[in-house]
């Protein structure tokens, strides 16, 4: 039998709980649940913003708690909602060398739950109050995310482009569709896990976190048990302690039903 007894359970969002399209399959809720009921905490950890953090967040029903968002750069409870951590950081640098060399690309920064854009973002991709502003405006005051977004480019361009920005002192994280998250250096999901942690009293080592992404890399490494989905990056399933089956295939049931059974298994 396992040693390991989740003390807190830190799930991403998208390709963990819901698919390409938001929808979360009914027996991941019910997994989800199971782990509620048994009284362990669960912790969204998520490169998404608060606000589209929430809507899943209320689809679980997740009891008063914590919730870490923008790649670890914001840490809350909800509800009632509070920002206990924000780590910003100086976008400047970031938004000039991108506008040198990605000039057709979107850019937006994140500025506590509202949004400033060099340019309207496709629908439904940054939700909350978003305002238009120069180049200059955007670069001129501490914010705690910048995502650049071409949809007309690719996730190999958007690799090349990390490598030609050349700046260190802050973190990179690409996603699955010509998107790239550029946080403060040293702030990712096992940052902001590690800030909910310490208020609880939990160790790392009692944490159960499942991804699928190249920014829950450092999450995975960091829990106590990292478990990788299955259609994850190479590089995501190579730091994972384990991996679990495809999203498709209810990757994320199996593995939170290892540790939190339903009823009827437990019973067998």
């Amino acid at each position: 039998m396992p040693t390991f007894t989740p003390k807190l359970v830190a799930l991403d969002i998208d390709g963990t709980l819901v698919d390409g399209f938001g929808v979360m399959p009914p027996e991941v809720h019910a997994a989800v649940r199971r782990v509620v009921d048994a009284g362990v905490p669960v912790v969204l950890s998520t490169g998404r913003s608060w606000l589209a953090t929430k809507t899943v967040f209320d689809e679980l029903g997740l009891p008063d708690g914590w919730a870490v968002s923008s790649n670890g750069a914001m840490v809350v409870t909800y509800p009632p909602f509070e920002i206990h951590h924000e780590t910003r950081f100086d976008p400047a640098p970031v938004v000039r060398r991108v506008a040198e060399l990605a000039p057709d690309a979107r850019i937006a920064v994140q500025d506590g739950l509202h949004w400033r854009v060099s340019r309207e973002f496709p629908e439904g991709e940054l939700l909350g109050e978003t305002s238009i502003e120069t180049l200059e405006e955007l670069a001129s005051r501490d914010v705690s995310r910048v995502i650049i977004r071409d949809p007309e480019s690719t996730e190999e361009k958007f690799s090349e482009l990390v490598k030609q920005l050349g700046l260190h002192e802050v973190a990179y994280f690409i996603g699955w569709s010509a998107w790239l998250d550029i946080a403060p250096q040293g702030v990712d999901k096992a940052h902001g896990l590690q800030i909910v942690c310490d208020q609880l009293g939990i160790a790392a080592g009692d944490v159960l976190a499942l991804g699928d992404g190249r920014n829950d890399i450092e999450m995975l490494e960091w829990a106590g048990r990292g478990v990788a989905m299955g259609d994850a990056p190479d590089e995501v399933k190579a730091v994972a302690d384990d991996v679990t089956g495809d999203f498709a295939d209810l990757g994320t049931v199996d593995e939170l039903s290892r540790w939190f059974p339903p009823a009827d298994a437990a019973a067998s």
